[in-house]
C-alpha cells in the first residue's frame, strides 16, 4: 500500500514523552529482516551491539540450576527457526501461509461455544441466558488482552511471546474440556479470551516482514485466515454438536488444533529480534505509558484517526447486519429454520478465497484510500438493496450479505495495509494496531446494540437505513483527506490512484540486456558440453 506522509508532534519516546524518538531501534550493524522497511540505527559502540544482540538471541545463561535448565529448553530453537543477523531470513510465501494457518485455528477459539450454549446449559444445568454469559466473558477477555497483551508485542521478542501464548491457552483449554463446574468453565472461557489474541500479533509482524509493495497481500493471507477461523468455528461445532454424543468433541478439536499450531510455530517461525531491544519493562511507569501512547498515536496520526473511523462505520455495519439477519429471516414471510439461516455464513467462502487475489491484483496496486472507497461503495450499494428489498424477497438479503462481506474484508486489507505503512512508526505497529483494533472492536458492539434496538423499533428497514447512514460517514471520512494528505484534511499531493511505492519497471534496455546475456549464458553452457569429452 502506498504510504501516506503525515504530520504529526513529536514522536514520543519510550514513557510517553515527547521530544525524541517513540522507542530506540536495535542498535545492530546488521540489516533488518529481508523485506522490511524498519529503519536501522547505527550502534554508538561495540559494547552497545553486544548488549542487543545478546538481548534479540535470548541466549540462556550458563547454570545448572533447574530454572537454567528450564530457560534452556525452552529458549532453544531448531535450526528453521534460528536467526541468523547476517543473512535474515525471508518472508516467504510458505511463512505466510503458516500464520494464516496459525491465526485461523487460534481466533476459533472464540466461536466453538456460540453454536452450542444450548447443549452447554443441558450439561451444566443452567439456564440458556446463563449459558450465553461464555460467549460474552471470552469476547470481554479478547477484547482485554487486545487493550493489554498486544502492545508488549513491540517490546517482546516475538518468537517466544507468541509460543508462551499458544502454550498458555492449549494449557488452559484442558480443564475446559474436562470441568464439571460452570463457574470454573466460565471464569477459564474469559482468560482463555484474554491469552487468543496471536493474531493480532501476527498482523503488525507481517507488516514489518512484508515489502511495501506486497503488504496486502500478505495482510489479505492472514486475514483470510481469520476469517475462515470464525466461519470453521461455527461450521464444524454444529456439525460435531449434532453428530457425535458430546459437545465437549469440538472442545477436543480445538485443542489438537492448537498443539498443532504451536509446533508448527515452534519449529518454522524463526526468531525475530524484538523491534525495541532497549526498552524494559523493569520500571514500574513503563508498561502505563506503553499503554498511554496507544492514545497519543490515536491523537496525533491522521491515518491511523482516518482509518479507524472507517473501521469503527464498517464494524457496526457488520455485526448489526448479521445480527438482525435471524430476526428477520425466522419471521414471516420466511420462517426459516436455524439451520437455513445458518447456511448464510457460507456466502462469504468465496470473498475468503478471492482476498488475497483481489489484494495482489489491486490494493498492492493503487492508493490504500481508493481501494477503501471501492470497497465502501460496494457495500453502500449492497446495503441499499437489501434494505429497501429484504422484506419482499431473500434475493435483497443475499445480495447484501455478499456486498457486505466483499466490501469489509477488502476495506479492511486497505486500511491495515494503510496503517501499518505509517512513516516513523516502523517500531509502534502493535500499539498502532491496537489502537485501529479496540476503535473497530467499540463498533462491533455499537453495531450489535443500535441494530437490535431498531429492529425492535422500526423493523428491518430502520436497522438498514441506520447502516446506510454508518457507510456514508465512513465514504465522507475518506473522502476528506487524500491519500498523499499529510495534515487532518485536504487532498494536497495529487488525486492519482497508483501508489507511490511500486518498484519501477525495467526499462526496454535493460529488458533487451538482461535477454541477451542470458541467451549468452545459455549458449556458452552449450558449447561447453559440446566440448565436453566423456572418460
Amino acid at each position: 500500500m502506498a504510504e501516506m506522509d503525515n504530520t504529526r508532534s513529536p514522536p514520543l519516546d519510550n514513557f510517553g514523552r515527547q521530544g525524541q524518538p517513540s522507542i530506540e531501534k536495535a542498535k545492530t550493524k546488521e540489516p533488518p529482516p529481508s523485506g522490511s522497511d524498519t529503519p536501522t540505527t547505527s550502534s554508538s559502540s561495540d559494547e552497545d551491539v553486544q548488549d542487543v544482540e545478546t538481548a534479540s538471541i535470548s541466549t540462556p545463561p550458563p547454570t545448572t540450576s533447574w530454572r537454567g535448565k528450564a530457560h534452556r529448553i525452552w529458549s532453544w530453537q531448531p535450526p528453521p527457526s534460528r536467526y541468523d543477523p547476517a543473512n535474515p531470513p525471508k518472508f516467504t510465501v510458505w511463512l505466510n501461509i503458516l500464520f494464516g494457518f496459525a491465526g485461523c485455528f487460534t481466533v476459533s477459539n472464540l466461536y466453538y461455544n456460540q453454536a452450542i450454549l444450548n447443549r452447554i446449559a443441558l450439561t451444566f444445568s443452567v439456564s440458556f441466558e446463563t449459558a450465553s454469559s461464555v460467549a460474552t466473558l471470552m469476547q470481554a477477555g479478547y477484547a482485554g488482552g487486545l487493550l493489554f497483551l498486544c502492545p508488549l508485542g513491540d517490546i517482546l521478542p516475538r518468537r517466544p511471546f507468541i509460543l508462551s501464548l499458544v502454550f498458555l491457552t492449549a494449557a488452559l483449554w484442558i480443564i475446559l474440556c474436562l470441568t464439571t463446574s460452570f463457574a470454573v468453565f466460565a471464569a477459564i472461557s474469559f482468560i482463555v479470551g484474554f491469552t487468543t489474541v496471536t493474531p493480532q500479533l501476527m498482523l503488525p509482524l507481517v507488516g514489518d516482514l512484508a515489502p511495501p509493495h506486497r503488504r496486502a497481500s500478505s495482510l489479505a493471507i492472514v486475514i483470510s485466515g481469520l476469517a475462515l477461523g470464525v466461519l470453521v468455528a461455527r461450521i464444524l461445532s454444529g456439525i460435531l454438536a449434532s453428530f457425535t454424543p458430546d459437545w465437549r468433541n469440538i472442545y477436543w478439536f480445538g485443542l489438537g488444533v492448537q498443539i498443532l499450531v504451536f509446533l508448527s510455530l515452534y519449529i518454522w517461525m524463526p526468531s525475530y529480534p524484538s523491534s525495541n531491544p532497549s526498552t524494559k519493562l523493569s520500571s514500574f511507569s513503563a508498561y502505563p505509558r506503553i499503554l498511554y501512547t496507544i492514545l497519543h498515536l490515536l491523537l496525533t496520526e491522521p491515518t491511523l484517526a482516518q482509518a479507524s473511523l472507517v473501521a469503527f462505520c464498517l464494524s457496526a455495519v457488520f455485526t448489526s447486519f448479521w445480527t438482525t439477519l435471524s430476526f428477520l429471516l425466522s419471521s414471516p414471510p420466511y420462517s426459516y429454520t436455524s439451520l437455513v439461516i445458518g447456511l448464510f455464513g457460507l456466502i462469504g467462502i468465496v470473498i475468503i478465497f478471492s482476498a488475497p487475489i483481489y489484494s495482489r491484483l489491486v490494493i498492492d496496486r493503487i492508493n490504500p484510500i481508493s481501494s477503501a472507497l471501492l470497497g465502501i461503495a460496494v457495500e453502500l450499494a449492497g446495503v441499499a438493496i437489501g434494505t429497501f428489498t429484504g422484506t419482499k424477497t431473500v434475493a435483497g438479503p443475499i445480495v447484501q450479505a455478499i456486498a457486505i462481506d466483499l466490501g469489509n474484508q477488502f476495506t479492511q486489507i486497505a486500511l491495515r495495509a494503510s496503517i501499518y505503512g505509517i512513516q516513523g512508526q516502523a517500531n509502534a505497529r502493535n500499539r498502532v494496531n491496537t489502537a485501529y483494533m479496540v476503535v473497530s472492536f467499540s463498533g462491533q458492539l455499537t453495531g450489535t446494540a443500535v441494530g437490535n434496538r431498531l429492529y425492535a423499533q422500526g423493523g428491518w428497514v430502520y436497522s438498514g437505513s441506520c447502516s446506510i447512514a454508518l457507510i456514508g460517514l465512513a465514504m465522507v471520512a475518506c473522502l476528506v483527506r487524500g491519500p498523499r494528505e499529510t495534515g487532518w484534511l485536504g487532498w494536497s499531493g495529487g488525486w492519482a490512484l497508483k501508489r507511490d511505492d511500486l518498484p519501477p519497471k525495467k526499462s526496454d534496455e535493460e529488458v533487451v540486456t538482461e535477454k541477451s546475456s542470458s541467451e549468452s549464458v545459455t549458449e556458452s553452457g552449450h558449447n561447453q558440453s559440446q566440448t565436453r569429452t566423456p572418460q
